[in-house]
């Protein structure tokens, strides 16, 4: 089994930012949390964002900004029929049907794009929409706990991703891929046995 991160890995960029400001356009209060956003996104970039951090920040915008989720399902469908152009074609092709993409993002995001990823095994941040809160925060270690809760012990065959916030997935996986520019690259088993240590590494 083949195992996926979704941004900067299948797609090119980070798809909530990218809702983030084509929501702009539908609520306005949304302006005000831009600087917010692209701080906090530098930050994870940078490993300098720990994971509580994240998810308050997150359940804090929700809880704001979410004006109508019942409307929501109709804003993804439009954001992805101008924005799924950014899926990457040759990552999306090494994925198959029995694979799992894993990701921070929300599901509701993620599975408006599902038609076209190959797979309907997609585990992302679950948001419980009408209380306007996080219900699982699929980040860091939750992901592994994610994972093993409906796949128990089973080792991946190889991972693909661009972050070393991943290392927990990292270190159950036989092969690591780290995406750049769009391209996988081959993590050398060293480097593999010593990311869980939170070390960074370039390709």
């Amino acid at each position: 089994m083949k195992v996926f991160d979704f941004d900067s890995t299948i797609y090119r960029g980070e798809s909530p930012v990218d809702f983030t400001f084509y929501m702009i356009r539908h609520n306005r209060k949304i302006i005000r949390y831009v600087p917010t956003i692209l701080i906090t996104l530098a930050g994870y970039k940078m490993h300098l964002i720990k994971k509580e951090k994240l998810e308050s920040l997150s359940n804090e915008f929700i809880g704001k900004v979410l004006d109508d989720p019942d409307s929501l399902s109709e804003f993804v469908s439009q954001f992805w029929a101008t924005h799924a152009h950014k899926l990457n074609k040759d990552i999306v092709k090494l994925i198959g049907s029995g694979d799992v993409i894993i990701t921070a993002s929300p599901s509701f995001l993620i599975n408006g794009v599902s038609g076209l990823l190959n797979t309907k095994h997609i585990l992302g941040t679950e948001i419980d929409l009408k209380q306007k809160k996080l219900v699982w925060y699929n980040f860091g270690d939750n992901k592994v706990e994610r994972y093993r809760s409906i796949y128990g012990y089973r080792q991946i065959d190889a991972f693909y991703t661009d972050s070393f916030y991943d290392e927990y997935l990292m270190g159950i996986s036989r092969e690591v891929y780290i995406v750049r520019h769009g391209t996988a690259h081959r993590l050398p088993q060293g480097k593999i046995r010593t990311a869980h240590a939170g070390n960074s590494w370039s390709i």
